[in-house]
């Protein structure tokens, strides 16, 4: 029941919100301080699940199977293991940050703000448990709408244009994958004589490779949009500048991690033969995202939309990560979806504070901000230098590890990646410059107060965390390692074990791996005479 639980509980707490009159406003207070105290019970719950976890086994564990829809083979299947755990972890630890980011700043319809805030809640971590693909789709689904909500009615000036990109976007990539999840149920029918929608169970189905392409494309454009990958990127930008400050801390820190953990847990390990074929033009695409993410992010007046091509820029490294298919690779790309959750996540609770207090995220029109906000200043240096990622800091350990599993796979997409992370720096850094020194250049900036003690709260978690993972990644990557190890070795050994034909040749543009690359490797054995 621990799995359930940590979805089920944020839900009812939305419904016990629901119940407290609020039609005036007056108890607002109290409607936060429930919210608070529910998202702080399921993050307690979430690290309990940590603290039991057997970080030695690569098998999911707390399994729950309960028959839902026998007559189509529909399970309520949850459960968790190395990757997912994490990620669940970092669901339950945002929340409570997010819902404190918005304590001040959320001033109409607190009760259903809240509302719509645990709902979000529920189903993200519904989405990261789900072994049953119609119960994920339901979950995945389920999603939007509380974020549609939150950008649509307590955005900013463009909200409604943001929140219909942001859902038309999303939608457009989920039907895809409906589609493609709806024909995995009927092959394992024709195959077995039964339907299922069983992950496990699918992941032994034997498909074609033709139809393991299209099946693949449908599954990697869902995950792709959501990532985003470029050049689907276009809604990020918009639905991050336009959302309050406690959703862009969820989209960037949460939501986009559905994206790469669907290419890890779905999209790869179901079709090895056309993720083996598709990985060079996949990870091609992350590297021009990265380069092209970081370009654009240092031309961008607003402090926000700066970040939020950040997020372009740093998720590419996740998926060149995932495409090298190796346990270096996969693990780096997993520890970065968290730091970067906590990194980026900082990054906008910070940018929001600022916008608060001046309602303007415009860079021009700060300045000398160190002088009067010693302590707000400390603490963006620090989430700064993650992101960037400095030595001793969360965002170093996943970028080196992407980058080692990367260059084992192709040592130019690793060349190309490392510009990504210099460009990083000078726009980062040359950010910080301009907002926290020189002389206070506007008069408005002279009197603003530094940390309070509510946002203390937010944000010295997020500093010590960053922290933390840098100086003591093992504590991290001990729990996912066997997972991860899992996945590999079973996505190998699937390309070699389960070829039909033999895989086209990659583009001459970008020709195989060195041979001691591990989709290379599976891909030179899928070809006649070749050993």
């Amino acid at each position: 029941m621990l799995l359930t639980l940590s979805w089920l509980l944020p839900l009812a707490g939305a419904i016990l919100l629901l119940l407290v009159p609020n039609r005036d406003g007056r108890n607002d207070g109290l409607v936060r301080w429930l919210a608070l105290a529910v998202s702080l019970v399921v993050f307690a719950l979430t690290v309990g699940l940590w603290v039991w976890f057997d970080p030695g086994s690569a098998e999911f564990q707390f399994v729950e199977r309960v028959p839902w829809i026998p007559a189509f083979g529909i399970d309520y299947y949850l459960g968790i293991d190395g990757i997912s755990l994490l990620l669940v972890v970092l669901t339950g630890f945002l929340t409570p940050i997010a819902l404190l980011s918005s304590w001040e700043s959320v001033e109409k319809k607190v009760k259903e703000f809240s509302v719509f805030i645990l709902v979000l809640e529920a189903a993200m971590i519904g989405v990261f448990l789900s072994l049953d693909l119609f119960l994920f789709y339901v979950f995945w689904d389920a999603m939007l709408i509380p974020m549609y909500f939150l950008i649509g009615i307590w955005g900013y000036d463009q909200r409604i244009y943001a929140a219909v990109k942001f859902m038309l976007y999303t939608m457009a990539g989920s039907v895809l994958m409906l589609v493609a999840i709806l024909g995995l149920a009927y092959l394992h029918s024709a195959a077995t004589g039964s339907y299922t929608f069983d992950l496990l169970r699918l992941y032994a189905l034997d498909i074609a490779p033709e139809t393991q392409r299209w099946f693949f494309l449908a599954f990697a454009l869902a995950f792709a949009i959501k990532v985003p990958l470029f050049p689907f990127h276009t809604w990020l930008p918009d639905a991050h500048v336009q959302a309050p400050t406690a959703g862009s801390i969820i989209l960037a820190g949460v939501l986009l991690k559905m994206g790469t953990y669907g290419l890890v847990r779905f999209a790869f390990p179901l079709f090895p033969l056309a993720a083996a074929e598709f990985a060079p033009w996949i990870a091609l695409l992350a590297v021009i995202g990265i380069v092209y993410g970081a370009l654009v992010a240092m031309v961008q007046p607003d402090m926000k939309k700066l970040v939020a091509y950040s997020s372009v820029s740093h998720l590419g490294f996740v998926v060149l990560g995932i495409c090298a298919m190796n346990v270096q690779g996969v693990q780096g790309a997993v520890y970065q979806m968290l730091a970067h959750g906590i990194s980026t996540g900082g990054l906008f609770l910070i940018v929001g504070m600022l916008s608060d207090r001046r309602h303007t995220r415009l860079i021009a029109e700060f300045g000398g901000l160190k002088h009067v906000m010693p302590r707000l200043t400390a603490a963006f240096l620090i989430i700064t230098l993650a992101s960037i990622g400095m030595p001793g800091l969360n965002g170093f350990v996943g970028e080196f590890l992407t980058m080692l599993g990367a260059f084992r796979y192709d040592p130019r997409f690793v060349v190309v990646a490392g510009l990504g992370v210099i460009l990083s720096a000078v726009y980062m850094l040359w950010m910080f410059q301009r907002v926290y020194y020189g002389p206070v250049t506007h008069a408005e900036n002279a009197t603003l107060p530094d940390l309070r003690p509510r946002e203390w709260a937010a944000v010295v978690p997020m500093c010590a965390l960053a922290i933390i993972m840098g100086v003591f990644p093992s504590f991290f990557l001990k729990p996912m390692e066997p997972a991860v190890r899992r996945m590999v070795e079973q996505v190998q050994s699937e390309q070699t074990l389960r070829a039909r034909e033999p895989v086209p040749a990659l583009p001459p543009a970008l020709p195989p791996a060195r041979p001691g690359a591990a989709v290379a490797v599976a891909a030179a054995e899928l070809r006649p005479g070749t050993r």
